[in-house]
């Protein structure tokens, strides 16, 4: 079983040292001494929990804390701020940027080691996030779409599904399929942050089955945003013997060996637009299948529902 890992942020090398001897025994540690490296290690690994300083020689504690709520890959990343001031005033300010919990330096290990499991079991607790990608699961997603239900609220449910992932993930190994997630979750991201608002939802459903819910009026951009970077990507998911080639060659789900090409992305979007949801259900169950409409186009594709029966 992999081990929790914790990224520790602190300008001073003893302080640095002191957080790395008492976390590493228990945990995966990773360290940053500045907060924009920081902030470029974040994006490129995402830890289950950020041991903070709060000042900083490029960018104090709460500002980095301000940014991860912005991006929905970190927004629920827990965060413990350390500081050398005892005053009041800082706490709060740490607090209100977004930082979980407090600890004033210098510290003693066995409270950083409570504080830090304390952090941890809570944020298990309060978010099923997908552990490859960090993004919230089922139980977060339904109950995002039960709100919007109860509000009344117009909404677009955007299902995101990938093609021939499964024989990739077959024919190169889990640590390339595990890639793909990666850099489709950065993807789906991305395309939320360009063409999306800071309301937007991005949801992992599971393996390659992501959800978004957006306003009705963002659906189609961002569906289209997403099928563009994906595409120019996909071929980098194969190996270059194989990209030359165009297929590769494995077991499909009969057990036969078929030719599989490139990884494509299918998008089912559902609105409420023309039609009333009155339960959960409902809405997986239509996206589901006009998700499955798209699939069966051999290219990358988004399908907008826009019928009006209330069959589901």
């Amino acid at each position: 079983m992999a081990k929790v890992k914790i990224m520790i942020v602190d300008d001073d090398p003893d302080i640095l040292e002191l957080l790395r001897a008492s976390l590493e025994e228990e945990y995966e540690v990773i360290s940053a001494s500045m907060g924009n490296e920081a902030i470029e290690k974040l994006k490129k690994e995402v830890p289950d929990l950020l041991v903070l300083d709060y000042m900083l020689p490029d960018i104090q504690g709460p500002q980095i804390c301000q940014i991860l709520r912005k991006d929905p890959l970190l927004v629920h990343l827990p965060v413990l701020m350390l500081t050398g001031k005892g005053e009041i005033e800082d706490k709060v300010k740490g607090l209100e940027s977004g930082a979980d919990d407090y600890m004033v330096k210098p510290f003693s290990p066995q409270e950083l080691a409570a504080r830090v499991r304390m952090l941890i079991r809570r944020s298990n607790i309060n978010l099923d996030a997908n552990p490859l990608t960090r993004l919230p699961g089922n139980v977060s997603i339904s109950r995002e779409l039960e709100e919007k239900i109860k509000g009344k609220e117009k909404f677009a449910a955007l299902y995101i599904d990938l093609d021939n992932f499964k024989a990739v993930n077959d024919y190169y190994g889990f640590e390339r399929g595990d890639e793909v997630i990666k850099e489709t979750a950065r993807i789906i991201i991305n395309a939320i942050q360009d063409k999306g608002t800071t309301k937007d939802f991005i949801g992992h459903i599971g393996g390659d089955d992501f959800f978004i819910i957006t306003s009705p009026e963002k659906g189609e951009e961002i569906a289209k945003k997403i099928i563009s970077d994906f595409d120019k990507v996909s071929p980098k998911f194969f190996d270059e013997k194989d990209r030359i080639k165009g297929f590769i060659e494995t077991k499909g789900r009969d057990n036969e060996i078929h030719k599989f090409g490139f990884i494509t992305i299918s998008i089912g979007i559902i609105t409420n637009l023309y039609r009333e949801f009155t339960h959960t259900a409902q809405i997986s169950s239509l996206g589901a299948e006009v998700k499955g409409f798209a699939k069966k186009f051999a290219q990358s594709k988004y399908i907008f529902d826009k019928r009006t029966e209330q069959k589901y």
